[in-house]
């Protein structure tokens, strides 16, 4: 059998750990499973993972915590487990850098082609070329640093940026002036399709207007395109 990559499946849920370790290890994966963080980190530190499913709801630290811990040491793909309904525990997860998330109950094949457009969106950031070619931008003052993922004002003060935040820009600045569709924006900045509901995009915009924005609810730098999506339009000088 192939090993397509490591996996650690962290739920507090025993039938659901059993499940999903044996469907992913019949399509070649390699899979661990731990029921909360301190039993997640103690399989981390032994064996390494390309990928965490990871639950909300554990006991001890939460899946958004441990997400957020997760991503600010490595660039392990991260696919957040919820259970809730709640639109704003999808959107958190991704603020904290999880890659994707899949609702509950779940088809294991959706899972499956989840798996798999993540450890691609691993596997690109990991490998060759995850460095760009050109690392900073600079755009109506603003300053941004791709490599280093960091803002500067035009004043020169630093301005804190989420992950899904600085992604989101990321995404605009590469396509400066070029109209983009929810779908789009959310291929160039989480390599994932939206759903029927999903307004993952509309949240992000929004909080980067109040960021970048001297007026947000009149914004001058990220305009919406009605009915198609939205547009960066400042002019953008990548060296």
């Amino acid at each position: 059998m192939s090993d397509n990559g490591h996996i650690l499946v962290v739920d507090d849920q025993q039938e659901i750990c059993d499940v999903v370790r044996e469907y992913l290890t019949s399509e070649g994966y390699r899979v661990s499973t731990a029921h909360d963080g301190t039993a997640m980190r103690r399989v981390l530190s032994q064996t390494p993972a390309d990928l965490v499913i990871l639950d909300l709801m554990l006991p001890g630290e939460d899946g958004l915590t441990l997400a957020r811990s997760l991503r600010s040491q490595s660039a392990i793909g991260i696919i957040i487990l919820t259970g809730r309904g709640e639109t704003v525990d999808r959107i958190i997860g991704l603020e904290m850098g999880a890659d994707d998330y899949l609702p509950k109950p779940f088809h294991l094949r959706e899972l499956l082609a989840r798996v798999k457009s993540v450890l691609r969106r691993v596997q690109s950031r990991t490998g060759e070329g995850l460095q760009p070619a050109r690392s900073r931008a600079r755009f109506a003052g603003w300053g941004l640093d791709l490599s280093s993922r960091e803002l500067t004002s035009p004043t020169g003060e630093a301005v804190r940026l989420t992950t899904g935040e600085f992604d989101l820009l990321a995404a605009f600045v590469g396509n400066a002036n070029q109209v983009l569709s929810r779908d789009r924006l959310l291929d160039l900045a989480r390599n994932r399709e939206a759903g029927p509901f999903d307004r993952t995009i509309d949240v992000q915009v929004g909080r980067l207007r109040r960021k970048l924005e001297d007026d947000p609810q009149n914004p001058s730098l990220i305009k919406t395109v009605r009915g198609s999506g939205y547009i960066f339009t400042p002019a953008v000088d990548l060296s």
